[in-house]
């Protein structure tokens, strides 16, 4: 006897609130050098939706492509008008009011050597780095900016939280202190 009907899945675990439908496109081989990319980019998925102040429609589709610094460049030029590779390019389906009813969440693009890169500048574990940027991307998704000072404090906080829950450290922790001014210590005046 059967549990259910032909064609009709099993509902999901309950506790755990269904994601998106993720599809993966690897366009550039060396990503697939990366150990358990699959499952670092899931994860890192997951830890943004649990901290993300919107959710999106059960089982929307999100669409992650991992291309290089060449193609990356063309799709920077052509959707934002900047002639140069990015790490991250995030492409929302939905504005923010109706990301809980879209069928679609977007897409994510990641370039690559620009990544390496950045890992490698900022002396991160690769793994680390793409963690945060997939996060990053989902965020903008969501309907999240950086846009002015406090939307960017409100979507590094996210990021932060999505990251501990990964047990991955604070990205912006040693960015910080050299981002502020440098305030003038006092000194003391001689005795007269």
């Amino acid at each position: 006897m059967k549990d259910r009907p032909p064609g009709r899945r099993a509902a999901p675990r309950t506790g755990t609130p269904p994601g998106p439908s993720l599809a993966i496109r690897v366009q550039a081989r060396r990503w697939r050098e990366v150990p358990g990319l699959r499952e670092r980019v899931e994860d890192a998925i997951a830890a943004g939706l649990a901290v993300a102040p919107l959710a999106p429609a059960a089982g929307a589709e999100l669409s992650l492509l991992m291309t290089d610094d060449r193609r990356m460049r063309v799709v920077n030029r052509d959707w934002r008008g900047f002639d140069k590779p990015t790490n991250v390019l995030s492409f929302p389906a939905a504005p923010p009011d109706r990301i809980a009813r879209s069928p679609v969440l977007g897409d994510i693009v990641l370039a690559y050597e620009t990544v390496v890169r950045e890992a490698a500048e900022e002396n991160k574990a690769l793994g680390d780095h793409l963690s945060h940027l997939v996060i990053h991307g989902l965020l903008h998704l969501l309907g999240e900016d950086h846009e002015t000072s406090a939307q960017a404090q409100r979507m590094e906080s996210l990021e932060i939280a999505a990251l501990a829950r990964l047990g991955i450290a604070d990205p912006y922790a040693d960015t910080e202190p050299a981002a502020m001014p440098a305030r003038p210590v006092p000194q003391p005046h001689p005795a007269s």
